[in-house]
C-alpha cells in the first residue's frame, strides 16, 4: 500500500475572479503530484458528504442551517470572507468529511495527507478568515465519538495562530492543541491554546527548525496522542502575502521531513491538512503545498508503513 492521498474534484468552488483566496490550488496540487510522479491514481481516496450530524458535534445549529442555507447576514458573511453559493456549501462540507476519511486512513496506515483542510479559525458558532466549519476540531470529535482514538494532538504550523481551534477544546484534555505562528499578524486577538507560540516577524529557517525542535519531541512524550492532526499551512514562507515569516522552500521541506519524521518514530499516526498559502505565483504556491506530499511519500516508504 502506497500513502493514502485524500481529494475531491468539488475541493473547488467557484468564486469571482480576482478573489485573493487561490482556489484553484486544490485542484492543481492533486495535478501536480500525478504530473511529477509523486502520486499515483490508486493512491487517491474520495471523501463523500458527511452525515450533518458530524458538523453539529463542534458547531451551533443555528450557525449551520444558517450557513447552509445562505441566510448569514453580512456581517457575518464578511467575516468569512468567501461569498456564499450553494457549490461552496458543498465545498466546506467534502472538505470537513475529506480531514475525518484523511484521520481514519492514518490511523490504518500511520500516515494519510488530504490536499485540503486546515479551517482553523472557524468557531462553533462563527466563521472566519476564509474558514467556515472548522474540519481539525470535526476529525477529532467525529473520531473521539466512533470510539477509534481518546487523546488527540493538533500540531498547527500555519503562519497564523488556530483561534477558532484553540476556543473549542479550551476546556478538554483530551485534545491538545499546538500553534506556532508569527506573532504580529492575523488574527489580531489570539486566543489561547493548549501552547502557543509567538514567533517574531522575519523568522528563516534554522530558527524556525530548532524552536520547533525545541517543543515537538517533548509534547508527543507529554501528551502521548492516539493521533496527531498536522496542519501544514505553507504561509510561513518568504514570498507568501499574507506571512511574514521567511522560509524558503528547501526550509518548509525540512520542518515537514522533521514533523514526520518525530511523529512516526515515536509511533504515533499522522493525518496532515495543507492549511494556508497565498501568492499570486500560483505554480510556487502549489509546489509549496506539495512538499508535503513528497516529504510524507518518502517517510512513508522509510518506515515501510
Amino acid at each position: 500500500m502506497d500513502l493514502p492521498i485524500i481529494y475531491h474534484e468539488d475541493y473547488v468552488a467557484p468564486l469571482p475572479s480576482g478573489h485573493r483566496f487561490p482556489m484553484a490550488k486544490f485542484r492543481l496540487l492533486y495535478e501536480m503530484l500525478l504530473a511529477d510522479g509523486v502520486a499515483s491514481h490508486a493512491q487517491f481516496h474520495a471523501p463523500e458528504l458527511p452525515p450533518s450530524e458530524w458538523i453539529q458535534l463542534v458547531h451551533d445549529d443555528s450557525y449551520i442551517q444558517a450557513y447552509c442555507n445562505g441566510t448569514l447576514d453580512a456581517k457575518a458573511q464578511r467575516r468569512i470572507g468567501l461569498p456564499w453559493s450553494p457549490a461552496l456549501v458543498n465545498r466546506t462540507c467534502i472538505a470537513s468529511s475529506g480531514t475525518v476519511l484523511t484521520a481514519k486512513l492514518a490511523l490504518e496506515y500511520g500516515l494519510a495527507c488530504n490536499t485540503a483542510g486546515g479551517t482553523h479559525h472557524a468557531f462553533p458558532n462563527y466563521g472566519s478568515g476564509f474558514c467556515i466549519f472548522n474540519d481539525l476540531a470535526i476529525a477529532s470529535r467525529v473520531l473521539q465519538q466512533l470510539g477509534l482514538v481518546r487523546q488527540v494532538l493538533i500540531v498547527d504550523l500555519d503562519v497564523h495562530q488556530g483561534d477558532g481551534t484553540a476556543v473549542i477544546f479550551q476546556d478538554d484534555d483530551s485534545v491538545f492543541t499546538f500553534s506556532m505562528h508569527c506573532e504580529v499578524n492575523f488574527p489580531g486577538t489570539k486566543q489561547k491554546g493548549d501552547l502557543d507560540v509567538a514567533l517574531p516577524v522575519g523568522m528563516e529557517d534554522e530558527e524556525y527548525l530548532q524552536t520547533l525542535a525545541k517543543y515537538l519531541a517533548d509534547l508527543l512524550s507529554d501528551v502521548k496522542p492516539d493521533l496527531v492532526l498536522y496542519d501544514a499551512g505553507v504561509d510561513p514562507h518568504q514570498a507568501d502575502k499574507l506571512g511574514k515569516l521567511a522560509l524558503s522552500d528547501t526550509g518548509l521541506f525540512r520542518r515537514e521531513m522533521q514533523v514526520l519524521s518525530t511523529c512516526l518514530a515515536g509511533g504515533y499516526p499522522v493525518a496532515c491538512v495543507i492549511g494556508g498559502g497565498y501568492s499570486d505565483d500560483t505554480k510556487g504556491l502549489v509546489y509549496r503545498h506539495s512538499l508535503l506530499h513528497r516529504a510524507a511519500s518518502q517517510v512513508y516508504r522509510q518506515y515501510r508503513l
